[in-house]
């Protein structure tokens, strides 16, 4: 279960900061609490106030490419905390960020609302790069996931966490998907607080 502590720094001009404590979750666990699992393409992203004007959020729009988990779409938007408008900027620490033409495998869920957001923040951003040797596709696992239920340290170099080729990357998708329900229980749960169309087109 994760622990959402929010502080905001409410200076003319400087970025409104907040924070979010995450307890790092198991792959299934992300798998298993996705409505949505695609690999796609951001075209858009539109900063918008909530929250009374006190907090900005970012809508991103992305073109789906190929989708493992959910209803086939040619795009789906979702949002994330954070964004700019002006020379005012809202950051949430451990929020993903995104640029128009980046690559990722997302993992979306809405938590019964009517927004889809991103599944853990970081944690549902799977980042896709091209190796600069073969150019193919690579899957770059975030920093914050757990491979167990133990805590797991961070190791440069790890085998667990070297990019693997996308279509390896959706094979690990679909096992997961085919384990036995009741095997990951969520623990990481995204802010509260985000309204919006759904998005999914």
């Amino acid at each position: 279960m994760s622990r959402v502590l929010p502080f905001v720094v409410c200076l003319l001009g400087a970025p409104a900061l907040s924070a979010t404590v995450l307890v790092p979750a198991e792959f299934r666990e992300i798998v298993a609490g996705s409505e949505i699992i695609a690999h796609a393409r951001v075209v858009d992203l539109r900063p918008e106030w909530i929250d009374g004007r006190r907090q900005i959020r970012t809508i991103v729009t992305a073109e789906v490419l190929s989708t493992y988990k959910g209803e086939p779409a040619r795009t789906v938007s979702f949002t994330v905390p954070g964004g700019q408008i002006g020379r005012y900027r809202s950051v949430m620490i451990g929020a993903p960020q995104f640029n128009r033409g980046e690559e990722a495998v997302l993992f979306l869920d809405s938590r019964g609302g009517e927004v889809l957001r991103v599944f853990g923040l970081n944690q549902g951003v799977f980042r896709v790069r091209p190796d600069p040797r073969t150019g193919r596709r690579m899957v770059v696992r975030p920093v914050l996931t757990a491979a167990g239920t133990g805590p797991e340290p961070v190791v440069r170099g790890a085998s667990s966490r070297r990019p693997v080729e996308l279509h390896v990357f959706g094979a690990q998708v679909r096992t997961a998907m085919a384990a036995p329900p009741g095997e990951a229980a969520g623990r990481a749960v995204a802010p509260r607080g985000m309204a919006g169309p759904r998005g999914v087109k």
